[in-house]
C-alpha cells in the first residue's frame, strides 16, 4: 500500500458513491450526473442523493435527483472557483435550487486520507495504556460519551476499536466501521477532563495502523467548523483528500436540529 494505492481507492470508493467513473475527479471540467443506488457505495449514504457535490482540488463532480440536474449543472458551470461553490454566498443560491424539492444543504464535510509516510512516523504523546478492542469488548459501549467512535443504528458495521485507559478507567475510544468494501472510517472520543494529552491522535494513528494491518484503507471525516477534529486527522498522520456537501430534506434537518437540542 502506498500514498497513490490509496488515492486510486477513495477515488473508485468517490464514483461507485456519485454514481460515475473514478477519472471523472481528475479532470477539470465540472460533471454532473443522475444519482443511483450502489451496492457498492458507502452503507450508511441514503441514495440516491438529491444532491452531493464532491470535488477532489480539480474539478467538481455533482449527483443528484434527475429533476434537479439542470438547476445544479447550471449552479456548478456559473461559479468563478471550485472554491465559490462549497462556501456562501453561492450556497444560498443552491438552496434557492433545492427549495422545489423541500431540500436544503445539510452536511458540509473534510474527508481525510492517510499518509503513509506520516503515519508510520508518528510519535505518540500518549501517556495511557492503548488496547485493541474486538466487538465483544465494546458491546457495552454505544453510549453518548462514544457517539463518534461507535454508532448504535450501525453496530454491525463497528469492526475493531482501540480505547486508552488510565488504569481501569476507559478515557479515550477510537473506533473503526467498515463502511465500504474497501475502506473503514475512523471516529474517535476523549473524556473532557482527558483532553489536550495527546489521547486522541494516538488512537486514531493506533487504530489507523491496524486498519492496513486488515488490508483496508482508513479514513477519516470533519465537519468542516470543527477546527479540533481537523487538527486531529492532521496530527494523526492524515491528509485532506476531497471535500463534499451533502442535501437533505428539510423534515430530516428540523429533526437533526432537534435532536441535538435535546
Amino acid at each position: 500500500m502506498d500514498n497513490n494505492r490509496i488515492l486510486q481507492i477513495a477515488l473508485q470508493q468517490s464514483a461507485y458513491d456519485c454514481s460515475c467513473k473514478p477519472e471523472d475527479f481528475k479532470g477539470y471540467k465540472n460533471l454532473v450526473y443522475e444519482s443511483v443506488p450502489s451496492d457498492k457505495a458507502r452503507k450508511y449514504l441514503e441514495l440516491p442523493h438529491i444532491c452531493d457535490l464532491v470535488s477532489y482540488g480539480n474539478n467538481i463532480v455533482a449527483c443528484g435527483r434527475k429533476d434537479l440536474l439542470s438547476d445544479i449543472k447550471r449552479f456548478v458551470n456559473s461559479a468563478s472557483s471550485i472554491e465559490h461553490c462549497f462556501e456562501t454566498p453561492a450556497l444560498y443560491t443552491l438552496n434557492k435550487i433545492l427549495k422545489k424539492a423541500d431540500t436544503q444543504i445539510c452536511f458540509m464535510a473534510n474527508y481525510f486520507l492517510p499518509d503513509i509516510d506520516m503515519v508510520f512516523k508518528f510519535k505518540s504523546e500518549c501517556k495511557f495504556e492503548l488496547k485493541i478492542l474486538k466487538p465483544e469488548d465494546f458491546s457495552s459501549l454505544y453510549t453518548p460519551e462514544w457517539k463518534n467512535a461507535l454508532c448504535k443504528d450501525h453496530k454491525h458495521l463497528d469492526m475493531i476499536a482501540v480505547g486508552a485507559y488510565d488504569k481501569e478507567k476507559l478515557i479515550g475510544l477510537a473506533g473503526c466501521s467498515a463502511d465500504c468494501n474497501t475502506m473503514w472510517q475512523i471516529g474517535v472520543d476523549v473524556l473532557p477532563e482527558y483532553r489536550m494529552k495527546g489521547i486522541a491522535s494516538a488512537l486514531t494513528n493506533y487504530i489507523a495502523r491496524v486498519v492496513f494491518e486488515y488490508d483496508y484503507v482508513p479514513f477519516y471525516c470533519a465537519a468542516w467548523s470543527n477546527v479540533k477534529s481537523v487538527k486531529n486527522a492532521i496530527k494523526s498522520g492524515f491528509k485532506l483528500g476531497w471535500v463534499e456537501i451533502t442535501a437533505k430534506p428539510v423534515t430530516f434537518i428540523q429533526k437533526m436540529m432537534a435532536e441535538s437540542q435535546n
